[in-house]
Order: C-alpha cells, then structure tokens, then sequence
C-alpha cells in the first residue's frame, strides 16, 4: 500500500472521463482503494477519487465522521432543495480555489468494501465532500462551476 501521484490539470482527459461501475470487488479493486487511502492521507485530503489516480471504476474515499471510508459505485439519490456555497479546493488542481454550491444535505447509496449495499444520509460538510468526489467519477471538476456559478 503505497501513496499514488495524484494527477492534476484542469484539461487532464482522465480527469474529464466518466468512470465506469464496478461489476465485482476483486484484490485489485481492494488493493486500489487501500492505496486511495494512503494517498490522501499523505495529501492530508477529505476525500479522493479514482480518476485522480489514473483509474476509470466508480470508486472513491471520503472523509466521514472522522474516518476514511471507500465508497463503491457511489449514487447521490436527494439532494435538498436548500444549498450553501462554499469554497472547494481540489487536489487535482493545486492553489485553486471556487466558490461552489452544493446541497446541504443528501441521500447517497453505495457498495462498502465487502459489497454490502449501504445507504446513508449526510449533512453539510460530508455532503460537500461526497458531491465533490461524486462530480470527479461524472468527468466533472470545480472550476467548472466558474467564479459565479449558477444554483444547482
């Protein structure tokens, strides 16, 4: 389990490609995450998605209450209708900061690590964070909500 190069640039093409589900939880989907978490840990980040390492599965790491946890093929299923703009950084893209919008609070079902279906609902920051991670699995980066964006 080593730390990955994060890769970074607004026009990065893996970083603009859609990622695709997961079908099974092999080793290597396993091994991939454990070095997701190494990785943020090491970038001291909430959160990393797979394309942000050069992979293309629908997986990625948030931080939630305090602990890293593996989010596989992640649906953000509500949103509120209420929203908070906040500034977002992304370790993608190094001393760029935007304003972004996002909902307060979600729904988002997902596979853990041992393929069990979860469900949670989620609030405020940690929402911020898995709408962050789940727009880097859409090909989908901060600036693209541009310095004055648009509600949701």
């Amino acid at each position: 389990m080593t730390p990955l190069p994060i890769l970074t640039g607004a026009n990065n093409p893996i970083l603009r490609t859609k990622t695709k589900p997961v079908k099974k939880i092999t080793k290597d989907v396993l091994k991939l995450l454990k070095d997701m978490e190494q990785t943020t840990i090491a970038a001291e980040g909430l959160g990393l998605a797979a394309p942000q390492v050069g992979h293309g599965e629908r997986v990625c790491i948030v931080k939630l209450h305090g602990k890293l946890m593996p989010l596989i093929n992640p649906e953000i299923t509500h949103k509120s209708r209420e929203q908070e703009i906040a500034e977002e950084g992304c370790l993608s893209l190094p001393n760029i900061w935007v304003q972004v919008p996002r909902a307060v609070s979600i729904v988002i079902t997902y596979q853990n690590a041992k393929g069990a279906e979860e469900e949670r609902k989620l609030e405020k920051l940690e929402a911020r964070i898995v709408q962050h991670e789940v727009d880097h699995l859409e090909g989908k980066l901060i600036v693209d909500y541009g310095e004055h964006p648009k509600p949701l």
